[in-house]
């Protein structure tokens, strides 16, 4: 099925996140109004896209009548937070049916910055088993579909959240990124994808305890505006330290930049034709607009995929081998899926690079961070070839075919997560298919202000596709 969505004549109509809370400011309709829109937006969308891991309304209801959302840009504006994300009341179920069915008793530091800008959360979103993968599939239950063409993946691991703001059931909700996994499903169902600078939002309870820190929040939107927004949000409750602020940013910058252009993956394979022909598309616009744009090199070789790779994997085995450690002896392991279990056995091959694993990671930010010696950003595609249908990365296939797929589809992402830098996604392309495909920026540590101003330019310059114009295209 094609372009699923739930815009409509309701309160929210086409408003972003930053549109919603002004509204409702002015009064022009309520937080409970608003909820019960979004509410019944979900409902629509839902059973074809299969983006709910957990449904809060009635909480979310509740929250509406009675509570003070504060001055934060989204107050009172519904949104969803990642199943991998502790809300207090809510079970966490981390895409796994390994995990058990309790309620966080608390929420964790990040949980507590969203909350400050002032969203009123009506659920979880879905996540593939621990976020390892870049497709919201599983083998226990129906997978997460691409509201764009439910054929399609919605990328990962916050292909849930994505899918539920790119049919239009939520303006803004929430992500985290530990290889990409913001981007990904920003490139795959056409939304603004920020994985902010290391330090720059509160981290999570995994990041604060792993030897390099990969793991960053951040939220998925349709507008510049909204990430824009959330960035400032963040920073006005929690400033970062050592990094400079981003403040507020509205609209584009007026400074033109030295841009590099990546047109090779670290895995050495090709992208292919239609992401090599929106990446040149990409480029020539920003010649158009004035910037420098050069071809380099990637600062990066096949040592730190393998680096990722293997680090990555240890994330599953520490999750295979002591689940019932980490989070309690109501684990079960015999739930866990073939992919982390074929991940995790992997690791237990390599085990023995750790410590030069987590050494050339460390290092692997001043190697990653020399290109900026010349240039204010890098482009590339998001991703190395165009989304995938629903099975190409099967959790459930053949560990070996499935692994080596998702390594060269992902090739561009992971660079940021381990050297700290900030990148965000842009829905600047599509495929022949009408697909949203996603183009990539990368920049210096701490420098998300160059991103979002570049982001509010090309917005401007071309601006992003709209599923629901698609669908009075098609009749």
């Amino acid at each position: 099925m094609k372009y699923v969505h739930a815009f409509g004549d309701d309160v929210l109509g086409d408003l972003d996140g930053v549109g919603i809370a002004a509204a409702i400011r002015a009064g022009e309709f309520s937080a409970t109004e608003a909820v019960q829109a979004a509410i019944a937006r979900i409902d629509a969308v839902n059973p074809q896209v299969n983006a709910v891991a957990v449904d809060d309304r009635e909480r979310a209801r509740s929250r509406a009548a009675d509570a003070d959302f504060g001055a934060g840009s989204f107050a009172g504006v519904p949104s969803i937070i990642k199943n991998n994300t502790l809300f207090e009341g809510l079970p966490v179920g981390n895409g796994s049916a390994a995990m058990p069915d309790l309620p966080a008793k608390g929420n964790e530091p990040f949980t507590e910055q969203f909350l400050s800008t002032g969203v009123n959360i009506v659920g979880a979103s879905t996540l593939p088993a621990f976020g390892l993968t870049a497709t919201t599939e599983f083998v226990d239950r129906d997978p997460t579909r691409n509201p764009w063409d439910t054929d399609y993946s919605s990328g990962a691991s916050s292909g849930g959240s994505a899918a539920l703001v790119a049919a239009g059931a939520l303006a803004v909700a929430h992500g985290n990124d530990g290889g990409g996994s913001i981007r990904i499903p920003a490139a795959a169902c056409g939304l603004v994808g920020l994985k902010p600078t290391r330090g720059r939002v509160a981290p999570s309870p995994t990041g604060q305890v792993l030897p390099v820190d990969i793991i960053s929040n951040g939220v998925l939107s349709r507008t510049v505006r909204d990430t824009a927004h959330f960035i400032s949000d963040a920073e006005t409750f929690r400033a970062p330290e050592g990094l400079p602020r981003v403040g507020l940013v509205e609209g584009p910058g007026k400074r033109r930049l030295r841009i590099g252009l990546v047109d090779t993956t670290v895995t050495g394979q090709p992208i292919d034709a239609e992401t090599s022909a929106a990446l040149a598309s990409v480029a020539d616009l920003l010649t158009e607009l004035g910037h420098d744009v050069e071809r380099i090199p990637i600062p990066l070789d096949e040592a730190f995929v393998r680096q990722f790779v293997d680090y990555w994997s240890m994330l599953a085995c520490s999750m295979h081998r002591l689940g019932w450690v980490l989070v309690g002896k109501d684990f079960d392991r015999d739930a866990l899926d073939p992919f982390t279990i074929g991940l995790s056995r992997r690791y237990l091959r390599t085990f023995w690079r750790t410590p030069s694993t987590i050494i050339g990671l460390k290092r692997s930010t001043a190697r990653f961070r020399t290109v900026f010696d010349g240039h204010d950003l890098v482009l590339t595609p998001t991703l190395a070839h165009t989304t995938p249908k629903i099975g190409y990365l099967d959790p459930g296939g053949d560990f070996d075919e499935i692994f080596e797929r998702l390594v060269h589809y992902v090739a561009f992402t992971p660079a940021n997560n381990a050297t700290g830098t900030p990148a965000i996604s842009l829905p600047l392309a599509r495929t022949f298919d009408g697909l949203p495909l996603g183009l990539h920026f990368s920049a210096d540590l701490g420098r998300e202000r160059t991103l979002l101003e570049l982001a509010f330019e090309l917005e401007a310059a071309r601006p992003f596709a709209r599923i629901q114009d698609q669908v009075v295209r098609e009749r």
